[in-house]
């Protein structure tokens, strides 16, 4: 990068870092550092949830996903505004009622203590996991950039995020989070721009969109019903509904967001909020990545975006190999660029068997750049013996080779800045369950306020170091914001499960639902590992099987309940 690229990069991380320090710095309460004192206004709500929510590997692989697989992801989230209006009707209502820290408090209430700390400890584990994926995201950028070992990007990545949570607490994080997304709509609205400026002059914006629909990345809208097809509008309203209900309801790093409300009335509208901008948020950042296939359609492409993966190649005995590709994948490219010219043409004059003659051509020159990079990848996977995808690449490459000085700086800012607001959430709301959940429920119960806000410092920091340590690993699993996804899969439906039970069936006991949700829970796993369905419909069995499970167990095994006299724990 130019220096002024790492001026702007600076400035920009020094002054929502330091900004977030400020406004939370006065003296911290238990309250305050885990609710940030519940006095924020519905907008603070929204725009944390929707930052915690979009990490960086949102701006990083939702691009690249839309470049290899067209824009279907955007059907992901077409669950999410019915999810929001029950959380609105069920869960927050009862969560300010109770007046509670943590989501799984409600549960002991309405339980048992270890049907409080399974469920706790479900999300603590997937939770630790997927935020070494997020932390990952942002190191692939400094290795990318500086070259450094991807040892030490993780560590300075998961770092940084460590030291402000751990000296503001959740109005650090809140605060800080106003300022990333201003940041990074305005970055991505100008990334979107100067794709559209560095088209060819012919081709407009209408003409980059018809292009790359007639190449098949336009495809928002799927309703054929499959369950091994992964985005499909009955995929997006049921498993993504049942998978969105779980994470915005059950997961403490999103629950911790909307109790930070000054008032039931506030949450309530930051999670209606959330819900009307996320989808077009997520459509924008899908439309920049299908702009960028289009860019690559009128100029060559890399053979494969992982740069620092190329350069490893070129000092190995497969460098004359690789290099013969580049030169049969650059050819293959010179002849493509006129067969889209050709297309735009047709496109312009409505020229149907014009049309549909670039299209077959197209076609067989798509199969075989398929066929190059299937090559190189295999060349790639031999040099460097692991396995390779350049998916979360595409978009940082064409950052840093296209972009003019200062807007490189600019949109690494971006990418940085959405890594650090997810991940400073995670920190927290894994920091918030260790302590209210176990240290202060099992072990300290009795402890002053100091005690407890010291225990969650270093509770942030020991969740920091679990997390960049999973960190190392994340390089195997491919494009990343499906492997995030794939994970909550494996876990939100059972934890879904476990609530809906505790709100609507309340004949079932605490121990038919322990036992329910580890048997729901080895049957998700089970499903996953034999590949029975696409993941999104694993929320939907795992709520379903785990009050399947309760039901049967407390049919068979009944409990005398009796929670009438039941207090929450917080409240003893």
């Amino acid at each position: 990068m130019n220096y002024l690229d790492w001026i702007v990069l600076a400035l920009t991380l020094i002054f929502v870092v330091s900004y977030g320090i400020y406004r939370s710095r006065e003296k911290q309460t238990m309250d305050s550092f885990l609710l940030a004192g519940q006095s924020l206004p519905w907008y603070h709500v929204t725009l944390s949830l929707m930052a915690t929510q979009a990490s960086a590997i949102t701006f990083l692989s939702v691009p690249g996903q839309a470049y290899t697989d067209g824009m279907r992801f955007v059907q992901f989230y077409f669950g999410l505004p019915l999810a929001m209006v029950i959380l609105c009707i069920t869960f927050v209502p009862k969560f300010h009622k109770l007046k509670i820290f943590t989501a799984y408090e409600f549960l002991e209430s309405r339980f048992d203590l270890r049907t409080r700390a399974l469920t706790s400890f479900l999300f603590l584990l997937q939770r630790g996991l997927s935020t070494g994926l997020s932390i990952y995201a942002p190191s692939l950028i400094l290795s990318t950039i500086l070259g450094w070992d991807i040892t030490w990007t993780n560590i300075i990545s998961g770092g940084i995020v460590m030291f402000y949570t751990i000296s503001g607490g959740s109005g650090a994080v809140s605060h800080t989070h106003m300022q990333q997304m201003a940041i990074i709509t305005i970055g991505m609205v100008v990334a979107g721009f100067m794709v559209v400026h560095m088209l060819p002059e012919q081709v407009s914006f209408t003409d980059a969109l018809h292009v790359a629909g007639k190449m098949g990345k336009t495809n928002v809208i799927d309703f054929t019903f499959d369950l091994n097809n992964r985005y499909n509008v009955w995929s997006g309203l049921i498993g993504g509904f049942f998978l969105q209900l779980s994470y915005f309801g059950t997961d403490q790093s999103q629950v911790g967001r909307f109790l930070t409300g000054s008032s039931e009335g506030q949450s309530k509208l930051g999670l209606a909020m959330n819900g009307l901008l996320k989808i077009p948020m997520q459509f924008l950042i899908l439309l920049v990545g299908v702009l960028v296939f289009a860019f690559y359609q009128f100029t060559t492409p890399p053979l494969f975006f992982n740069e620092t993966a190329v350069n490893k190649i070129k000092t190995t005995a497969y460098a004359p190999q690789y290099q013969d590709l580049e030169k049969k994948h650059t050819l293959i490219q010179s002849g493509k660029h006129q067969q889209v010219m050709a297309l735009t043409e047709a496109v312009k004059k409505d020229d149907q068997p014009a049309i549909e003659k670039a299209r077959t051509i197209l076609a067989d020159t798509e199969s075989k750049v398929k066929e190059v990079r299937k090559e190189a990848e295999t060349l790639l996977s031999r040099a460097t013996g692991s396995d390779v995808n350049d998916v979360n690449y595409i978009f940082l490459r064409f950052v840093i080779d296209y972009l003019p000085v200062g807007m490189v700086g600019l949109l690494i800012a971006v990418i940085l800045l959405a890594s650090m607001g997810s991940v400073a959430s995670a920190y927290h709301s894994l920091a918030s369950c260790t302590v209210v959940d176990i240290y202060k429920r099992m072990y300290r119960k009795d402890q002053d306020t100091e005690n407890y806000v010291t225990a969650s410092r270093w509770a942030t920091f020991f969740w920091g170091i679990f997390c960049i340590a999973v960190a190392q690993y994340a390089s195997r699993l491919g494009s990343m914001i499906e492997a995030v996804n794939i994970l909550g899969s494996l876990f939100y439906g059972v934890i879904l499960g476990i609530f809906l039970v505790a709100f609507y069936f309340k004949k079932i006991g605490g121990r038919a639902v322990f036992w329910g949700t580890l048997l729901g829970e080895v049957f998700v796993i089970i499903s996953y590992i034999l590949d029975l369905t696409a993941f999104l419909w694993l929320n939907l069995i795992g709520c379903v099987l785990v009050i399947g499970f309760a039901w049967i167990i407390e049919t068979i095994w009944p409990q005398k309940l009796n929670n009438s006299s039941i207090k929450l724990p917080s409240q003893i």
